[in-house]
């Protein structure tokens, strides 16, 4: 009995099919590949993107509102123009604009900007001719469209399985449209009696306007892209305005729609 146990055991050993146990292997290790994410940045895309903006200076507003004052300043010398941005005029405008990119790599792109700014500027006229009896003197809000073209480069990083791409660009162009300028000029006609008590001096004054030009300007800025789509995505950023000239640079805040091709 023991040597019939022993034969069937060992016929058994050998009559096992080859591989068998190979087999068995590969289905324990077999994994499914997991489905591969959707892409909703691509390389070689045109991007053409609408935004509106808001603009603010970076120089505190703070004018000479007194029309006196100025003319006072003057002959003393210098006029007291008081603190306020050079090319924009006011502390904030409002605005819009757009952007043509062509991403030739999924991270890097070349670009054109443009866009319009609703700039007021405060502004005064002044006409003193004492011995004439005219003292004509008016403030006043200047309004005026301010625009500006740039070429830009721009680097983005679609973070990967996500909608998301934050994103950094710098350009240089111009602007133009601002920069206007009002010069108060002031010539002594002498003093008398009646004069000494009057609170403007006794000269004749008048206002010279300067108008607006175009100047050299470079941006740089960062933000942030979310796709709904593959062709269309929402952007935010923030960008620094660098204008030649002192007291002429400003930030803008810009929110719009891309759509991607």
């Amino acid at each position: 009995m023991k040597h019939t146990l022993l034969t069937l055991t060992i016929v058994t050993l050998f009559c096992r099919p080859a591989g068998a146990g190979t087999e068995y292997s590969a289905k324990e290790l077999k994994q499914v590949q997991p489905a591969p994410c959707p892409e909703w940045y691509g390389d070689n895309e045109w991007n053409v993107s609408l935004w509106g903006t808001y603009a603010f200076t970076g120089t505190d507003y703070s004018p000479n509102l007194d029309l006196v004052d100025l003319v006072v300043s003057t002959t003393e010398g210098e006029t007291v123009h008081g603190s306020f941005d050079r090319y924009i005029g006011n502390d904030h405008a409002w605005g819009g604009g757009g952007d043509i990119k062509y991403f030739f790599h999924r991270y890097f792109g070349i670009g054109v900007e443009g866009f319009v700014l609703n700039a007021k500027k405060n502004a005064f006229d002044i006409d003193l001719r004492p011995l004439d009896e005219v003292f004509f003197h008016e403030r006043f809000n200047h309004e005026r469209a301010i625009g500006s073209a740039l070429g830009t480069f721009t680097f983005r990083y679609p973070i990967p399985c996500s909608r998301f791409a934050p994103y950094a660009w710098a350009g240089a162009g111009a602007i133009f449209g601002g920069g206007e300028s009002d010069q108060l000029i002031t010539n002594n006609i002498g003093d008398n009696g009646a004069a000494a008590a009057q609170t403007v001096p006794f000269v004749n004054a008048r206002t010279r306007h300067f108008e607006g030009d175009t100047r050299l300007t470079g941006q740089f800025g960062y933000g942030l892209e979310v796709r709904f789509t593959r062709h269309i995505g929402w952007t935010n950023d923030f960008s620094w305005n660098v204008v030649d000239g002192p007291k002429n640079n400003f930030g803008m805040v810009r929110s719009g729609l891309t759509f991607a091709f």
